[in-house]
């Protein structure tokens, strides 16, 4: 303040901190507020009071009719007006919390304004001089810093601990410490007291998940710290440290690529080929392969993947397939042919898995008709009968005329033969005409026999029904 006094009357602006007051010599005032001494503080916030001790005045050149001390925040404001030194050293600064006090003396005159608890120095006008200033530093409590980690580990059945881990103390305060492990949602798990007993816990009995590891100190006041409760429900004077993490990684069956697959039931072999497995994140003690219908019932397993790409899956029928990769380890349970995949129990994990579509054969759609016609003796033959063929899978193909019961009367080979067909000579009835398409081997396919009769690999297409009245 001195230094910016002299700055301004050096700049001729002097009479405007001094001009309502004069000396006896009709002079402007100058004042002078001494020399503070002492310090500077620093306590720890902790629920313990801190006073300042030892602080001394220099008054030797003291000018000003009124004088006190004051104490503000960093920022210059107005926190507290004791009236004299043995005030100030009776202020328990632990109640301010953490940050930055500035203790001064002040003197000033009648004209003086701003003096006022949450007010701020830089509003201060009239005649008044601020000495220099003393800093009392508030410090938070200080939890240390932990170093290691961070750890990962496979929820494998297998004892995981960590290790390495360090605090550096430097600045440790608080009265009291311990350790926390919680969630990654700051849900308190447990309270080792000690780094050793940190060291000594099994995070694979937590499962898939992630552990956070703290260092704390605290005052006789904490409250909320027990299993179960969140960090954040803490209340009274502590510090956390950083926190280490610790993941609980589950199994990995890796990725597989490649299909998905369609096949026709068709009585030739069906097997796949081209899938690859990414087994960069791969985990677990042993693996294979499951082969599963859509309802995760187990039908196979392979244990290579050259095994799952030898595998007819045209053997299996019309349905869907599920190819899946499994990493485990000993002692699963349910992992055989029969079981479904939910009653696998153990530490185990599928990968993503690949669909193999096994479909019948298809014999298109007939469109066309109905048709009506009397027996009456003059010829009637069907017409604009089409066949939609874009589905259409089977090595042979034929047309099917049954009667209404399904017995075969007749095998045209093509749509020109069925439409050849005098249907007037079959007399009063009803014949139903179909699309076949067959592979080699199938049996009864022979007039006098019933389609309920075939065996082998064939489809039939809908009916175009055909009353003779």
């Amino acid at each position: 303040m001195n230094n910016l006094k002299s700055l301004l009357f050096v700049l001729g602006l002097g009479i405007f901190l001094t001009s309502c007051s004069e000396d006896d010599n009709g002079q402007p005032l100058v004042l002078d507020a001494g020399t503070l001494s002492g310090g500077p503080f620093t306590f720890v916030v902790d629920g313990n009071p801190d006073m300042v001790s030892g602080i001394g005045l220099d008054a030797s050149n003291l000018v000003g009719s009124e004088q006190t001390f004051v104490i503000t925040d960093d920022a210059g404001n107005i926190l507290g007006i004791p009236p004299t030194l043995a005030a100030v050293e009776g202020v328990n600064f632990d109640e301010a919390g953490p940050g930055v006090c500035l203790i001064w003396h002040l003197v000033f005159e009648d004209d003086f304004l701003g003096l006022d608890v949450g007010a701020n120095t830089s509003s201060f006008s009239g005649t008044y001089d601020l000495s220099n200033s003393l800093t009392v530093n508030r410090n938070a409590l200080s939890a240390g810093m932990l170093l290691g980690g961070p750890f990962d580990f496979s929820v494998d059945g297998n004892p995981d601990m960590v290790s390495g881990i360090t605090l550096d103390n430097s600045n440790l305060n608080g009265s009291n410490q311990t350790y926390l492990i919680t969630d990654d949602l700051n849900n308190i798990l447990g309270i080792p007291p000690t780094l050793e007993a940190v060291e000594g816990v099994n995070f694979d009995e937590a499962g898939p998940g992630t552990c956070l590891i703290w260092h704390l100190t605290y005052e006789d006041d904490l409250t909320g710290l027990e299993p179960g409760m969140n960090v954040s429900d803490f209340g009274g004077t502590y510090a956390l440290s950083n926190a280490i993490t610790v993941n609980r990684n589950a199994l990995n069956a890796g990725t597989i690529s490649g299909g998905p697959f369609i096949f026709t039931v068709d009585g030739h072999p069906d097997m796949v080929s081209g899938i690859i497995l990414d087994n960069t994140n791969i985990s677990g003690t042993s693996q294979g392969w499951i082969i599963t219908d859509d309802q995760n019932n187990i039908l196979g397993l392979p244990p290579t993947l050259e095994a799952v790409e030898g595998v007819d899956f045209d053997e299996a029928g019309v349905g869907v397939c599920l190819i899946w990769h499994i990493t485990y380890e000993p002692g699963l349970e349910g992992l055989m042919a029969g079981s479904n995949v939910a009653d696998l129990d153990g530490f185990y994990a599928l990968s993503n898995s690949i669909m193999v579509s096994r479909n019948g054969l298809n014999a298109g759609m007939l469109s066309g008709g109905p048709f009506t016609f009397a027996v009456d003796g003059f010829a009637d033959m069907v017409s604009g009968i089409a066949l939609d063929d874009s589905d259409l899978t089977g090595s042979k193909q034929t047309f099917v005329i049954t009667d209404d019961q399904n017995n075969i009367l007749g095998l045209p080979p093509t749509l020109e033969a069925v439409e050849g067909v005098n249907f007037d000579a079959a007399g009063v009835g009803v014949c139903l005409i179909w699309h076949l398409t067959y592979e080699e081997g199938l049996t009864n396919l022979a007039p006098g026999k019933n389609v309920s009769d075939f065996e082998g690999f064939y489809a039939l297409s809908n009916s175009i029904m055909v009353t003779r009245e």
